[in-house]
C-alpha cells in the first residue's frame, strides 16, 4: 500500500511538472507568434504601393547575375596569337619545293637513253609527297618543270623574299586574301621572268601567304572567365526598400515582391513551424536539464517558481517591446532581464541561470525584430545575454540581500558599456538626445533588475515556502523568535544545537552537501524540547532528573515526541519544508537504550524494541542523517570525563557503525566513503573543541612577614 502511493505521488509530481512545461511552452508561443508573423503584402501590378515596403530577407537574383557575367563575357575581345616564326619557315617550304623541282629535272636529265623519263604527273606525286601543293595548279607546276635551273632559283629567292616580308606583319583569316594581292604585287614590281614563269611564281607565293596572327581560344575563354568572375552578385539585401510608399508597383518590382515571398500566402506557415521547433528545442532542453531535481519531492514546486520567473521575465520584454513600436525605441534597453538571471540563481542554481539567460537572449532577438528589418535582432540578443550574465557573475557564491543592489549597480555598467559599443559600431549619426536616452535607459535596466529581485525574491520564498541562500541566512539570525525561544526555555539545548551546527557543517561540507542548509537545520532541529525542556539532561541544571520518578514508557513517549512537536511548531511559524524534515527526521527509528534496557529490568515479559524505537521516519539526505551523527556524537562526546582524540574518534565510529547496521541510512545516498570522510572531518572538529590546556599552578600563598 505504501508503494502504491509512493507510485502515485511521484505520478502525480511529474504529471504537475509537465503541465507547468507544457504551459511554458504554450506561453513562449504565443508571446512570439506576432514577432514571427510573415510581412505579407497584397498588391497588384500598376496598383500604388500602401507603403515603403522592405525585403525581409536577403535572397541572391540569379537571372540577373546571369545577365550581367554574358554582358561581361561579350564585352571581352579575342585574344590572338601573333606567329614571328611563320614567315621564315613558310619561305623555306617555298624554297623547299622550288629545290625539289630542281632536284627531279637534274634526275630526268641524268637518266639514259634506255629508262624510261617519268611522267608529268609523276613528277607531281613526288612533289605532293613532301609538300601540300592543294593550292597549286597543273599549269604552275608545268611551267616550273620546263624552267631552266637558273629560272627556277630566280622563283625560289623572289617568292621566298616576298613570303618572308609580307609574313613579318601580323595577318587575320580575313586579312589573307589582302596579302596575297600585296604579294602578287611585290612580284610584279620586281620580276623580270617571263610570262608563264610570272604567272607560276605568282601563283605559288600565294599558296604560302597564311594567317599568322590566330585566335587564341584559350586565352580568350579564360580572359572571360575573368570578367566573369568579377560581376558581383545580384541581391535583394534584408532591409532594402523595394517599393516606396505611393510608387507604382512595375511588372519587375511585382516580380522581387515574390522572390522575397511577401506576395506568397504558402510561405506565410514556415515561420510558426520554425518557432514551434523553437520551443519545442527550449522546453525539451529545460526538462533535460532538470533531469537531476525530478525524482526529488520538490520538483513540482521547483518547475512551478521556475515556470514564474520564465514567464514573467518574457512578458517584461514583450511588453517594453510593444513600447518600441510606439516610437519609444530607447525603452528596449531598460529590459530587467538581469532580474529574472538573479532570481534563478539564487532560488536554484548558476548553471540553470546561465542557461535560462541563454534562452532569453534567443528570445530577446525575435521579441525586439521590430526595429530590424529580418526576424532577428541581434544586438538585443547580446545585450540581454550580456546584461544576465553580468548579474550572475556579481552575485557570486554570497547571496545577501546588499550583495543584489550592488550587483545591479554592475549590471547597469555593463548595459551602458554594452549600449555604448553598439552605438559606436553602427557608426550613425545619432543625435545627443538619442544617445543620452539608449545610454539612461541602460543604467535603469540594472537599477529595475536589483530592485525587482530584492521586491519579488521574499514573496515568492515565502508563498512557496521555499529554502534559498538568503532564506537560510535570516533563519540563522539569533534574533529569529523560535531561536529565542530555545535560549530562553532550554539554554542546554541552544548550546547543544550550536556545537551540532558547527560539527554537522564542517562534515557536510567535506562530502559536497549543502554545510549551510545543515548548519541552519542543527539551530532547529531540537526545538520541539522547548514543549518539556527540563525532561531532557542538557537542560537539568543543579535538579533532580524527573525521569527517575516516571515509568520508562512514559519517559520514552516524553523523549521521542519532541522531533514531531519541533516538526508542529516549525510548520506553524512556515518554517521551509527542509527544516522541518531535519526536525522530524533526525533520529530516524533509532532505538532509545536506556529507557529499554530500564524497561526490560523492571519486568520479567520480554519488551519488544519496536515500543522503544522513534517512530521516523528515516533520514531522507545527507544533510540530515549527518545532523543525525553529529548530534549523537556531540552528546555522547561531552558525557567524557576526559575526551582524548583516540576516545573520541572510538565514539564517532561505534555510532556512525551502530546506526548503519541499524539501517538508518538505508533511505539516503550517502556513501560509506562518505561516512568515513563524516567521521574523520567530526573528530578533527572535536578536537579542536575539546583540545588540551595547560593547568596554571595555584600562586603560592605569600608567608607573611
Amino acid at each position: 500500500m505504501a508503494n502504491l502511493r509512493h507510485h502515485l505521488s511521484n505520478y502525480f509530481r511529474l504529471s504537475v511538472a509537465t503541465v507547468s512545461f507544457i504551459l511554458m511552452g504554450i506561453i513562449l508561443f504565443a508571446i512570439l507568434v506576432s514577432n514571427v508573423t510573415p510581412n505579407v503584402v497584397d498588391v497588384n501590378i500598376y496598383e500604388r504601393a500602401p507603403r515603403d515596403i522592405q525585403s525581409p530577407i536577403t535572397i541572391p537574383l540569379e537571372d540577373q547575375t546571369e545577365a550581367r557575367k554574358r554582358l561581361a563575357e561579350e564585352s571581352v575581345k579575342n585574344e590572338y596569337t601573333f606567329d614571328k616564326d611563320l614567315a621564315l619557315n613558310q619561305a623555306v617550304e617555298l624554297e623547299s619545293l622550288i629545290d625539289i623541282i630542281i632536284t627531279i629535272n637534274e634526275s630526268e636529265k641524268k637518266k639514259k637513253d634506255d629508262e624510261a623519263p617519268l611522267s608529268f604527273d609523276q613528277k607531281v606525286d613526288q612533289l605532293k609527297d613532301s609538300i601540300d601543293t592543294s593550292e597549286i595548279s597543273d599549269e604552275t607546276f608545268a611551267a616550273l618543270f620546263q624552267a631552266s635551273e637558273t629560272d627556277l632559283n630566280n622563283v625560289k629567292n623572289l617568292g621566298a623574299g616576298v613570303v618572308n616580308k609580307v609574313l613579318t606583319n601580323p595577318i587575320m583569316v580575313e586579312e589573307v586574301d589582302g596579302a596575297r594581292n600585296e604579294a602578287v604585287q611585290l612580284i610584279r614590281e620586281n620580276s623580270n621572268l617571263s610570262y608563264s614563269l610570272k604567272s607560276a611564281t605568282e601563283e605559288i607565293t600565294r599558296s604560302f601567304i597564311i594567317a599568322n596572327r590566330t585566335l587564341d581560344t584559350e586565352k580568350t575563354r579564360q580572359k572571360r572567365k575573368e570578367a566573369s568572375d568579377k560581376v558581383e552578385e545580384v541581391v535583394i539585401r534584408e532591409g532594402e526598400v523595394l517599393v516606396k510608399s505611393g510608387a507604382v508597383i512595375t511588372p519587375e518590382i511585382y516580380d522581387r515582391l515574390k522572390k522575397v515571398g511577401l506576395l506568397d500566402q504558402e510561405m506565410k506557415m514556415y515561420p510558426y513551424y520554425g518557432l514551434f521547433i523553437f520551443v519545442i528545442i527550449v522546453i525539451a532542453g529545460l526538462y533535460y536539464f532538470m533531469k537531476e531535481e525530478r525524482e526529488k519531492e520538490h520538483f513540482r514546486k521547483y518547475v512551478t517558481i521556475y515556470a514564474l520567473l520564465f514567464t514573467l521575465t518574457l512578458v517584461v520584454m514583450k511588453v517594453l517591446s510593444i513600447s518600441t513600436e510606439l516610437g519609444l525605441s530607447s525603452l528596449m534597453y531598460a529590459v530587467p532581464v538581469a532580474a529574472g538571471a538573479m532570481m534563478i540563481k539564487m532560488l536554484f542554481n548558476e548553471e540553470l541561470a546561465v542557461v535560462s539567460t541563454i534562452i532569453f537572449a534567443f528570445s530577446a532577438a525575435l521579441i525586439f525584430n521590430e526595429q530590424t528589418t529580418g526576424n532577428f535582432n541581434f544586438i538585443m540578443s547580446l545585450y540581454v545575454l550580456f546584461n544576465g550574465i553580468a548579474g550572475i557573475v556579481f552575485l557570486g557564491k554570497t547571496q545577501q540581500r546588499s550583495k543584489i543592489l550592488q550587483a545591479g549597480f554592475f549590471v547597469s555598467f555593463i548595459a551602458i558599456l554594452t549600449v555604448a559599443c553598439v552605438l559606436l559600431l553602427q557608426n550613425g549619426k545619432f543625435t545627443s538626445v538619442q544617445i543620452g536616452l539608449d545610454l539612461g535607459c541602460a543604467g535603469i535596466s540594472g537599477f529595475v533588475s536589483a530592485v525587482l529581485t530584492l521586491g519579488l525574491l521574499p514573496v515568492i520564498e515565502s508563498s512557496f515556502n521555499i529554502l534559498s541562500v538568503t532564506k537560510l541566512i535570516e533563519l540563522s539570525n539569533p534574533n529569529h523568535p523560535i531561536l529565542r525561544k530555545v535560549l530562553m526555555e532550554a539554554p542546554g539545548t541552544y548550546h547543544h544545537s550550536i556545537m551540532v551546527a558547527n560539527l554537522s557543517e564542517a562534515a557536510c561540507e567535506s562530502i559536497g552537501a549543502n554545510g549551510l542548509l545543515a548548519r541552519v537545520g542543527s539551530y532547529y532541529h531540537d526545538v520541539g524540547k522547548t514543549k518539556r525542556p527540563h525532561f531532557f539532561i542538557e537542560n537539568q541544571m543543579n535538579m533532580e532528573n524527573p525521569h527517575d520518578k516516571i515509568a520508562p514508557q512514559l519517559s520514552k513517549t516524553i523523549i521521542t515526541a519532541h522531533p514531531y512537536d519541533g516538526a508542529d511548531m516549525l510548520r506553524a511559524e512556515k518554517i521551509p519544508k527542509e527544516i522541518i524534515d531535519i526536525a522530524e527526521q533526525h533520529h530516524g527509528t533509532t532505538l532509545l537504550k536506556f529507557f529499554y534496557h530500564k524497561a526490560a529490568q523492571l519486568t520479567d515479559k520480554e519488551v519488544a524494541e519496536s515500543d522503544f524505537r522513534y517512530p521516523g521516519p528515516k533520514a531522507q539526505t545527507k544533510e540530515v542523517a549527518i545532523i543525525g551523527i553529529a548530534d549523537a556524537v556531540e552528546a555522547a562526546v561531552r558525557s567524557l570525563s576526559k575526551p582524548t582524540p583516540v576516545k573520541i574518534d572510538g565514539i564517532i565510529r561505534k555510532i556512525i557503525n551502530d546506526r548503519l547496521e541499524d539501517g538508518q541510512f538505508d533511505e539516503c545516498d550517502i556513501t560509506l566513503k562518505e561516512l568515513d570522510t563524516v567521521a574523520k572531518t567530526l573528530t578533527e572538529t572535536l578536537k579542536g573543541i575539546f583540545h588540551s590546556r595547560i593547568e596554571y599552578p595555584e600562586e603560592s600563598k605569600k608567608v607573611e612577614r
